[in-house]
């Protein structure tokens, strides 16, 4: 198949690199990766890739992978889109927005919810696959035990917490956690706190934080590199209704977060920021959301086996043998005009 990989945002690379190596092991594809140059300027990755929609017209794709809301309507292909982070009281999650033909979700939740919107609507399809950033995270499970204990032997500590907070103004805790922060790592010497901010963060607010790491010996500030690492060496999560609380939680491990948007909660939510460290010395002694993690890895996510993207991959092929490679997408006259004039 001639396969697109359609990476609109910079976070989204991670999500479509797994399905790449999947096509690529089973060696009978070819491959082109869009980058949006305006949202991702440098690209260093030694594959084919394009910043030009129209190389895409000459490419003729059978498939476009997606992990945004928005692919140009004219593009010929199947239009698939991925999920881009896992549900977390997202209330615009399961908008359906007429761009794809498929849409290839991580587990029951996702599947359910999907196939609810889909009704009564534009032909569309749902299977259910599992989740392709996924693939490689259980891919590199033991990867990083060498770096973890290289840290906690470097800086004296026995525990990692991660803060991985949200960007949109509306939903993040950044401007609410500082002092509930400054406090917890004064009172926790045993615990290396990791910061690790999403690349669309306000750049004030990362300048604020990165400089009272600078000033904090039990603070590491990690700049604009992949999370993947630090989900894996981390023992407890700090967040608030980011996507990525998911993906830790989908690792068995506690998470704590403060006033979290999700109308089911399966870890500890806080609503006042200084209430973090005595969280924190729950979860590492009692763990009383073992349970509700379980519970929720069978809802969102079950599949442990690696091999998301293959099923991916098998998906895309199943579409095109029962309906063909589309030249393009009907669309209503204002999608057409927001997807136009997006990509120009």
């Amino acid at each position: 198949m001639r396969i697109v990989l359609f990476c609109e945002q910079k976070y989204t690379i991670s999500m479509v690199e797994p399905i790449y190596e999947e096509a690529i092991s089973e060696g009978c594809h070819e491959i082109l990766w869009y980058i949006h140059e305006k949202n991702i300027p440098h690209f260093d990755k030694e594959v084919p890739w394009t910043h030009n929609i129209s190389d895409i017209y000459k490419f003729s794709p059978e498939i476009i992978f997606v992990p945004c809301n928005v692919v140009p309507y004219d593009l010929p292909g199947v239009k698939i889109q991925i999920s881009h982070g896992y549900e977390c009281g997202e209330k615009r999650y399961f908008r359906i927005r007429d761009y794809f033909d498929l849409y290839l979700t991580q587990g029951p939740y996702f599947t359910n919810g999907y196939k609810k919107s889909l009704k009564n609507r534009r032909k569309a399809e749902v299977v259910e696959t599992g989740w392709s950033r996924r693939d490689s995270i259980l891919r590199d499970l033991t990867r990083y035990n060498d770096y973890k204990q290289e840290l906690l032997l470097k800086y004296n500590k026995k525990k990692i917490a991660l803060y991985a907070p949200t960007f949109p103004p509306s939903i993040t805790s950044l401007p609410f956690m500082q002092e509930g922060i400054q406090k917890f790592v004064e009172e926790r010497d045993d615990v290396l706190l990791i910061l690790k901010f999403h690349p669309l963060t306000d750049p004030k607010w990362m300048k604020d934080y990165e400089n009272i790491a600078a000033s904090n010996k039990n603070m590491l500030w990690m700049a604009d590199v992949d999370i993947n690492k630090f989900l894996l060496i981390s023992d407890v999560m700090i967040s608030d209704s980011s996507s990525v609380v998911f993906e830790f939680l989908l690792l068995d491990k506690p998470v704590i977060t403060y006033k979290n948007a999700s109308p089911v909660k399966y870890w500890r939510d806080i609503t006042d920021p200084l209430q973090l460290s005595e969280a924190f010395e729950k979860e590492i002694t009692l763990d009383e959301y073992a349970d509700k993690r379980k519970e929720a890895i069978e809802y969102f996510d079950p599949y442990f086996d690696g091999k998301s993207c293959k099923r991916m991959l098998e998906a895309a092929k199943n579409y095109i043998a029962e309906n063909g490679v589309p030249k393009k997408r009907e669309l209503g006259f204002f999608r057409r005009k927001k997807s136009l004039k997006r990509f120009k």
